[in-house]
């Protein structure tokens, strides 16, 4: 299995255990579940949706490169 580390900022993180709380999850969990729904998508919806997290998160790729 492979790992993947990020970093957020504290104020995502603290939203991202919230809901995940909301479903008795860890945030971990939380993350793989929303990943493995993105990955199963139909591939234009998949599409899309990377298109548009891509885009929301454009100012943070470029400070993390």
């Amino acid at each position: 299995m492979a790992r993947i580390t990020i970093e957020i900022d504290e104020s995502k993180a603290t939203i991202l255990r919230k809901k995940a709380a909301k479903f008795g999850l860890r945030p971990e969990q939380f993350v793989l579940a929303t990943i493995e729904d993105l990955i199963v998508q139909p591939e234009a919806d998949f599409k899309a949706a990377m298109k548009r997290v891509l885009s929301k998160n454009k100012e943070l790729y470029e400070r993390l490169a």
